[in-house]
């Protein structure tokens, strides 16, 4: 019974002492600035590909705790879609969306009826 607990106790230290399981991660070693005050920033973008056909963009403003900004995309039914938003404090997302231009869709082209293969013989 007493060499069982001792190799019990000794399969315990080299457990322990194993430095996967005794892994810390490192400490940062940057100190980045803490920020100063309430963010402010503008930014836009916009993609025009008149081969792909892609056709869309971001803007946006804050002060503070109020940003306004829109976005918009071309529909692949041919309109505009155009998102505009404003976030004042705690109000929350407020979102006005709009369209432009009218949907346009393919005329219907039904397609032709199911024909099952050939049979193929067997020699």
């Amino acid at each position: 019974m007493a060499i069982t607990v001792i190799v019990l106790l000794a399969v315990m230290a080299v457990a322990s002492a194993d430095p996967v399981t005794s892994y810390h991660a490192p400490a940062p070693s940057y100190h980045a600035p803490a920020p100063a005050g309430p963010a402010q920033y503008n930014f836009n973008y916009a993609v025009k590909d008149d081969y792909s056909g892609n056709d869309f963009g971001h803007e946006e403003g804050r002060n503070g705790y109020d940003t306004q900004g829109s976005y918009y995309v071309q529909l692949p039914d041919g309109r505009l879609q155009k998102v505009d938003y404003v976030v004042k404090g705690d109000s929350g997302y407020l979102a006005q969306v709009n369209y432009q231009g009218e949907a346009q869709y393919a005329k219907y082209q039904p397609s032709q009826a199911y024909q099952p293969a050939p049979k193929v013989g067997y020699a």
